[in-house]
């Protein structure tokens, strides 16, 4: 029998991963959505296993990424996963076009373009699924459910690379120990500042004028909801719903001012109205935050010891977070851990020993 590799595995984690969700779906109509697809991954999967001499039974476990995620679902709610998991159906689809176009140029299915618009063909096809559905469906679709992940993985590693190269360069520049300390705080302080108020600036700006552009759709509405009927109508036959659903969808969700409202300015406007709801100071203490938590981890052995000890205890321990930080990454990738962590490992430490040098030959200069 031979062993699983990675375009197998891939096949697999999204069979378990549709199924998970169709598992704690609490609309049966999107549920049944999720095991259609979970049933088309299984499918690809046992094709994969019968080309390779793989034996499918009992069907393979997911992998080791699919359970930390079933983790996170519970912790954070599945639409993360969802999220997640459309990051891997695209790279995989894309895998799947270049390998096909290889062997035939002339061939293409349906799943060369990507899995992802499976969905969009069981939607249209799914006469169960009304209008408000069909909006929350999507409304979750187009919100990448790990940008809060990858924004702490992100964070994190922007604290800790930044820090960890700043400290080696002034402890190659000096020999003392409180210098280092100071420059390792203040750089915690510095950085950690910067970004929670580059977030506040972010959030809070957008949210300014998203809603004055939100204002102007609603009174759009309120003016000629007749002609926003007939909008909403087409944002759906673009889409490829038959005329007469599309019409009936559109009715449904006009008689809600505000359900049609959320649609517009996500299809017109490309606004996801969740998201202003977020808090600005909340994003920025978040920034803070993660950004402080990376920022540390290269400081701490210089408060415990001093010079070329304190130097080489700091580097293990970045090295180790890097590690960490380049493994949690392969949650949305789905690259080797070892590949990953060991890349994130390689160029902070190559970032840490280059601004070392330049310290180093200040300090000597400076000393001369």
């Amino acid at each position: 029998m031979n062993k699983i590799n990675k375009s197998v595995q891939t096949e697999i984690d999204a069979y378990h991963l549709y199924k998970l969700l169709a598992d704690h779906e609490k609309d049966p109509d999107v549920a049944e959505i999720f095991l259609q697809m979970s049933e088309i991954e299984k499918s690809h999967a046992l094709a994969f296993m019968n080309k390779y001499n793989i034996q499918a039974e009992p069907f393979p476990p997911p992998s080791g990424r699919v359970k930390i995620l079933g983790w996170i679902g519970k912790v954070m709610g599945y639409d993360y996963i969802l999220g997640v998991l459309m990051d891997t159906e695209k790279s995989l689809s894309k895998t799947v076009l270049t390998a096909r176009k290889k062997l035939k140029p002339e061939s293409s299915s349906v799943s060369d373009t990507a899995h992802v618009t499976i969905l969009k063909n069981l939607l249209e096809n799914q006469t169960k699924v009304s209008g408000s559905n069909l909006v929350r469906f999507e409304k979750r679709h187009r919100s990448v459910g790990g940008n809060a992940l990858r924004a702490a993985v992100l964070g994190g590693n922007d604290g800790l690379v930044s820090n960890f190269s700043l400290i080696m360069g002034i402890a190659g520049a000096t020999s003392g120990n409180e210098e280092v300390l100071l420059a390792g705080m203040a750089g915690l302080l510095a950085g950690a500042l910067s970004m929670a108020l580059g977030e506040w600036i972010s959030v809070k700006s957008s949210q300014e004028l998203y809603e004055n552009q939100m204002n102007l759709e609603m009174e759009e509405l309120e003016l000629n909801p007749e002609g926003e009927e007939k909008e909403i109508a087409l944002i759906y036959m673009s889409k490829g719903i038959p005329q007469s659903q599309a019409k009936d969808m559109a009715a449904e969700i006009i008689r809600d001012k505000d359900k049609a409202h959320m649609l517009l300015v996500r299809e017109e406007l490309g606004i996801n109205n969740e998201e202003l709801q977020g808090s600005a100071m909340e994003a920025a203490v978040t920034s803070f935050l993660l950004f402080a938590i990376g920022a540390i981890i290269p400081v701490i052995p210089f408060i415990f010891t001093s010079g070329f000890n304190a130097v080489i205890i700091s580097t293990v321990v970045s090295a180790a977070g890097l590690f960490i930080i380049g493994s949690a990454i392969t949650l949305f990738t789905g690259k080797s851990i070892l590949y990953s962590g060991m890349r994130q490992v390689f160029f902070g430490l190559a970032a840490a020993a280059i601004t070392y040098g330049i310290g180093s030959l200040i300090g000597v200069q400076v000393a001369g």
